[in-house]
Formats: C-alpha cells, sequence, structure tokens
C-alpha cells in the first residue's frame, strides 16, 4: 500500500513555504520588514535490505521544514523629511520599552507623545543615552529620549569677545573712537559694553564702560569695568596681544560677577586690533555669551546624536542607542516589527551607532523592507508547483488504493 504520509508531508511543507511568500509580500511596504524563506529537509528513512554489491535499499518518509530563515540585509532608505524618522544603515536595532522590558526593531516610523518622548507607532519609548550639558555618558544606563516642544536651553554668560578694529594712525590727541558689542549675563540678561578708543602720545588709551543703571551703587551716566592702553609698532601691529580680563560685580539684576576675557588676537595668534591709516571702523565683533531659548526643531546625526535647535543655538539633547545580537535568527519575532531576545540570540550588544559592529543612522529617513519582490513571484510558482505534484501524488496513491481494495470484490 502507498504510504499517504510521504505526499502529505509535502503538502504541509510546501503550505509553510506559501505561507512565508504570502507574507512577505503582504508586508512589501512595511517598514524595516526582512524577508523571510523556508528551508526543507528530507525525514528518516526505512532499510529495506541490500542488493549484490551490499547498497543499502532505503524508501525515505518525505519532507519538513528544516529551517525559515530572515535575511538581515538592509533595505532601500528612503528620505521622508520627517525628524522622527530614522533608518538604520548597517548592523543594529533600536531599543525600545514599554515600562518593563526591552524590545528591538529596525522600524524607525517614530513620533512623540504628549510628553515629547520619542516613541513608536504602539507607544513603546525609544531609548538612548541623556546628554548632561551638551555632554553625553555612554557608560551609564539607557533612558527614553525626551523631545519636549518649549524645552528651554538655559542662558550662559559671556566668557570671551572678540573685536575686529582698525585705529586710524592719522587721529590727533584727544580724537575718540567708540565702538559697542553686546554681551550676557548669568541670567541671560543683556547689556551693551561700550569701549572707548582716545588716541594719545605713546598709541591709544581704552575705557570700557556699562550704563550705570545696570550697576548696584554706580552713579553718573555709564560706569568703568576696565582701562588700560595698547601700543602698536611702525606696521600698525600691537605689541602684545594678551587677553585683558575684565570683571563686572554687583549687576542690579542679580546675576552673578561676570567676568570675561577680551581676546585681541584670533586663533593664529595674529591681532584683531590694527592701527594703520585711514578712518577708524569696526569690522565685526562676537562673544561667546546668550540669553535662554526654547526649542524649535532636532536632528539626528549619523552617530546618532540628537541636535536641538534653540532660539539661542544649538546643543546636543541626546544620543540614539542601537542593539547588536551574536545570533540574529534566535530572535523571537512579536509582530508589530518588534523582536524579543532569547537565549539563542544571546544578550543585546547594545552602543552608540557607528561603535563595534553597530552601524550608522540617518535621520529624516526610513529603511524600506528587503523584500524582493520579482525573487518572491518566482519562489511562489516553484511552490505552488511542489504543492501541485504532492497534491497529484496523493490522488494518485488514493486511486491505487481504492484499485487495491477491488481486488477482493
Amino acid at each position: 500500500m502507498p504510504n499517504f504520509s510521504i505526499p502529505l508531508s509535502g503538502l504541509f511543507a510546501t503550505n509553510t513555504a506559501l505561507s512565508t511568500i504570502s507574507n512577505n509580500l503582504a508586508n512589501l511596504n512595511t517598514t524595516g520588514y526582512k524577508d523571510t524563506s523556508v528551508n526543507f529537509q528530507d525525514m528518516f528513512y526505512q532499510l529495506l535490505g541490500t542488493n549484490g554489491a551490499l547498497d543499502q535499499l532505503q524508501v525515505g518518509s518525505g519532507t519538513s521544514v528544516s529551517s525559515i530563515k530572515t535575511n538581515f540585509s538592509g533595505g532601500s532608505v528612503q528620505t521622508t523629511g520627517v525628524n522622527t524618522d530614522i533608518a538604520v544603515n548597517g548592523n543594529g536595532f533600536f531599543v525600545v520599552n514599554n515600562g518593563t522590558s526591552s524590545y528591538y526593531t529596525r522600524s524607525g516610523d517614530f513620533t512623540r507623545n504628549s510628553g515629547g518622548y520619542l516613541i513608536t507607532t504602539d507607544g513603546l519609548k525609544v531609548m538612548g543615552y541623556p546628554a548632561l550639558n551638551g555632554a553625553i555618558n555612554t557608560n551609564g544606563g539607557l533612558t527614553p529620549i525626551q523631545l519636549q516642544d518649549g524645552m528651554i536651553n538655559p542662558p550662559s554668560a559671556t566668557t570671551g569677545i572678540s573685536i575686529q578694529t582698525n585705529l586710524s594712525a592719522d587721529a590727533a590727541n584727544g580724537d575718540t573712537y567708540n565702538t559697542n558689542i553686546t554681551i550676557y549675563d548669568s541670567l541671560g540678561a543683556s547689556h551693551v559694553l561700550n569701549i572707548a578708543f582716545t588716541r594719545s602720545s605713546s598709541g591709544w588709551d581704552y575705557k570700557a564702560t556699562l550704563p550705570s543703571a545696570e550697576i548696584t551703587g554706580a552713579t553718573g551716566t555709564s560706569a568703568t569695568v576696565a582701562t588700560g592702553s595698547l601700543a602698536f609698532d611702525s606696521s600698525g601691529k600691537l605689541t602684545s596681544t594678551a587677553p585683558v580680563a575684565i570683571t563686572v560685580s554687583n549687576l542690579a539684576d542679580g546675576a552673578a560677577k561676570l567676568s570675561f576675557n577680551w581676546n585681541l588676537a584670533n586663533s593664529a595668534g595674529q591681532g584683531l586690533v590694527t592701527q594703520v591709516s585711514g578712518s577708524s571702523s569696526t569690522g565685526s565683533t562676537s562673544q561667546d555669551g546668550y540669553s535662554s531659548g526654547t526649542l524649535t526643531d532636532f536632528s539626528i546625526n549619523t552617530d546618532g546624536t540628537i541636535v536641538g535647535a534653540f532660539t539661542n543655538g544649538t546643543k546636543i539633547l541626546g544620543q540614539i542607542a542601537l542593539a547588536g545580537f551574536a545570533n540574529l535568527e534566535g530572535l523571537t519575532k512579536l509582530g508589530n516589527n518588534h523582536y524579543a531576545a532569547t537565549i539563542a540570540s544571546g544578550a543585546p550588544i547594545v552602543g552608540a551607532p557607528g561603535t563595534g559592529s553597530l552601524g550608522g543612522l540617518t535621520g529624516s529617513a526610513l529603511e524600506l523592507s528587503n523584500v524582493d519582490m520579482s525573487q518572491e513571484f518566482s519562489s511562489l510558482i516553484i511552490a505552488e508547483r511542489g504543492f501541485q505534484a504532492n497534491a497529484k501524488s496523493v490522488t494518485t496513491f488514493d486511486q491505487i488504493a481504492q484499485d487495491t481494495i477491488n481486488l477482493i470484490r
């Protein structure tokens, strides 16, 4: 009698292949989806005996699914222009958490909830490294990434100023040239610092002042905060470019003592104040202080750092983390684009993007499914032929069984 279990095993295995292929096609447009494929193996054999050459006579028992492999290669990256979208380039998974457990995903179509937390479409929080005063500590534990609209970037007091100025070599004793620069105190309040240059027989004297109303106890219209003189050589260059230290105490708004350097040279050591023929003029001024600002936008760099754009400048807000695994095939698929670690996958190796074997990130973009539609259609035809062949074996075996039963009628 024919063994019906043999073609039936082929039907079951091929049905699994058809289900897998159809699932791939169904997820053709699923963000970060990874293509899967089914592999078969033959089953145990029955030994019928041997022939004259002592070759074994064996009959197989059919087939079964040996493995369902996942292709973890990267999909194409599509720019979306949405700043909460992130794509992984290379190895690694985003780490997401539901409050009690961590899961892993390649789908970076994130959004923000009412608390400003970066979350997945089903509400899990995206994890990363926090930043303190713009510095990231990757040695600490992971925390949820928060990007709250209206986030405040605290003010920063001025610590250095630079003024590129030419003082006319044609000026006569008694001539004065004034220039202004805005500086900031620890509360973020702005103050206009005036520097008056007065021609002397040996060069130029300077006097830096602030409005008296801004300094407690000051009298008159202005309060002097620094005085000194500048000397130049025969080429109109400063003979000394040592920075001038300026300290302002007793600010009326209650801010801390303001201490900053007036830098007379640039980073290359070239003097910023000159004395050559022509009119006295100021080309540019710069200083490093700023008032408080609010978050208006953010972007994500290749290394996962999140750079916030504030009304008073930019600041690093945190860093997205990635996780790698020794055995990707050991991950459990949970649906919703999520994976869970298992004993087979090994513990997650968490780090910053671009470190170790972890890939980088692309902000405002998504990783597309890596399903190859033409390949899936080819596999679908092959699986269909396999199913039809096994079904034909079943009908043939059935006919043989009927013929055998009819022998005794």
